[in-house]
């Protein structure tokens, strides 16, 4: 584990691209709860409804664990007051994650009255439905000059350097990439360069707030599974 929050995950592990891109897409097919029909009385901002109602569709919901599918959340947008109308401005039974994000704007004597509800729904279909991403790359030995070894250990700390002979190996894998660096010193100071897979991935797992970033990754492999066990029924 390199980076753990709950926004964030950043960790290697040994497995190969295609696993790793099962995984990635697998996050697509996580269930999570989004604001899905939006009903405007009124609308006095500069926004057209349809724009209005798709802001308001991508605003990140939280979601309990005991959401299943079938479960709707009521919720009402009531605002008379000049300037930035803001996702916290959201009431009823939803609780948004970020209570900070502009949905429109409202001048002196202007005023919206929104109504709507919730669903369960898969990234998949839509991508306010989505509840992070995750990507990957791999992890690599870079092997160059030694006379390098000063400006890639004052700019990457973090990184691994090993002394071979006339040369230095330096392992990338951290959350920030040295390998555009490296080639980029190697290339101004016309030297060779060797990058050399190790057989790990560095998996950066991203969420948008709805649940943690560990359980995106945990929600993703659950479905896999389910995914996999179905193959065989399939083939019947």
């Amino acid at each position: 584990m390199i980076k753990n929050t709950n926004e964030k995950q950043v960790f290697k592990i040994k497995t190969n691209e295609n696993v790793a891109n099962a995984i990635r897409r697998s996050v697509g097919l996580i269930p999570t709860m989004a604001i899905d029909e939006v009903e405007i009385s009124r609308n006095d901002s500069p926004l057209y409804d349809e724009t209005l109602a798709h802001r308001m569709g991508l605003v990140p919901i939280k979601n309990d664990k005991s959401f299943k599918e079938g479960d709707v959340l009521k919720f009402k947008l009531d605002s008379k007051k000049e300037g930035t109308v803001y996702s916290g401005d959201i009431k009823g039974d939803v609780e948004v994650v970020y209570d900070k994000i502009p949905i429109t704007l409202l001048s002196v004597e202007q005023e919206m009255k929104i109504k709507g509800k919730t669903k369960m729904g898969i990234g998949r279909d839509h991508a306010k439905f989505s509840p992070g991403t995750i990507f990957f790359r791999d992890v690599t030995e870079i092997t160059m000059d030694k006379e390098f070894e000063k400006d890639i250990s004052s700019k990457f700390p973090q990184n691994e350097i090993k002394a071979k002979a006339s040369k230095i190996v330096v392992k990338d894998d951290q959350e920030k990439t040295l390998l555009d660096f490296c080639e980029g010193l190697a290339q101004k100071n016309k030297k060779k360069i060797e990058v050399e897979e190790t057989g790990e991935m560095l998996f950066t797992v991203e969420s948008f707030g709805q649940i943690k970033a560990e359980d995106v990754f945990k929600k993703a492999i659950d479905i896999l599974k389910k995914e996999v066990k179905q193959i065989p029924k399939e083939l019947k």
